[in-house]
């Protein structure tokens, strides 16, 4: 019996992985990257082949990646559907930036050699853009272009097992909840990830039938995708992060569509004005920059890098009785 293959192009975007298949071997139905998604969540053979790239053996509990997928119409070169160890997201700023790296490096899109070139990306979310920039014929940096984003809602009390803490939800392509990390007696380093994992699924947790958590037009797009939890350094235009997002996993990046809810917050808040950097480091000391244009919008613009880790053919044994995964956490 021949085992199956899956072949994917593996990068990572400030430390956080995305696993890449250009040719998912299943059938994704529907008319749009959303509703794909929908298709995604209930369809056993899509279920399982996330499964299998995500779960041990193959990926691990914070595994991350994107299955390629027509995008909506001609006005995006591709769609993608973002997955995880728990399901399939609707925004993913880090995945944005690696596929804006793949997509100039493989040919799929030209670039010159010194300039910048639009890969405009159809998620679940909607239409982004990664805004390739290359300098001596290599990529050097990639703007993430993401949807309206917007604070959704402030000065909630959350009761954790921390104390209650002060939490602020906004909207970058998900729903994200906030939480300074000395409200809980914390910092954002890596001796204290165990607590801030803790702390952010507890967070998540007491918001899920909060009004908060619900998307005023898209109900595909309800719900508290990730707790992002932040200390300030030098001010509320430079700060560090940890985003727990789906069920306990640990965003190794400052988190994209995270960091475009932060721009939204700090926006509403007066603390961020247009054209303001806003410096967005991560749990490893990874970096991103953040800022939006003058408006009637906050779009957030957010630049990263991402670089290739390997290139993979997966093979299924039809005999392995651990197909298609299992995770620990």
């Amino acid at each position: 019996m021949t085992p199956e293959r899956v072949a994917t192009i593996d990068y990572h975007t400030g430390g956080e992985p995305f696993r890449i298949v250009p040719d998912p071997p299943v059938a994704i139905e529907g008319r749009t990257v959303a509703e794909r998604r929908m298709f995604a969540q209930s369809d056993p053979a899509v279920d399982r082949l996330r499964r299998i790239l995500c779960h041990e053996p193959r990926g691990h509990a914070d595994m991350y990646g994107g299955l390629l997928v027509p995008p909506d119409d001609d006005g995006a070169r591709l769609g993608v559907l973002f997955f995880h160890k728990d399901g399939f997201s609707t925004a993913c700023g880090h995945g944005t930036i690696a596929l804006g790296v793949w997509a100039v490096r493989s040919g799929l899109v030209g670039a010159p050699a010194d300039g910048v070139v639009e890969v405009p990306v159809d998620v679940p979310s909607g239409r982004v853009t990664a805004r390739v920039h290359t300098t001596g014929g290599r990529v050097s940096a990639v703007d993430f272009v993401s949807v309206p984003s917007y604070l959704v809602a402030e000065a909630i009390t959350v009761r954790t097992a921390r104390g209650p803490v002060p939490v602020v939800v906004s909207y970058g392509g998900a729903l994200y909840a906030q939480v300074e990390a000395s409200a809980a007696g914390l910092s954002v380093t890596p001796g204290h990830l165990p607590e801030l994992i803790a702390l952010g699924r507890q967070v998540k947790a007491a918001l899920a039938g909060h009004p908060a958590a619900r998307h005023p037009s898209d109900e595909r797009l309800s719900g508290i995708y990730g707790t992002i939890v932040f200390d300030k350094l030098g001010g509320p235009a430079h700060q560090r992060n940890v985003t727990i997002f789906a069920d306990g996993e640990v965003d190794r990046s400052p988190c994209g569509s995270g960091t475009a809810a932060r721009v939204a917050t700090l926006a509403a808040m007066g603390a961020l004005a247009p054209d303001q950097e806003l410096v967005h480091d991560s749990i490893v000391g990874s970096r991103f920059v953040a800022r939006y244009a003058p408006g009637p919008e906050v779009v957030p613009v957010i630049t990263g890098m991402a670089y290739p880790t390997g290139e993979h053919v997966f093979l299924v044994d039809p005999a392995d009785p651990m197909t298609p995964g299992f995770v620990l956490r």
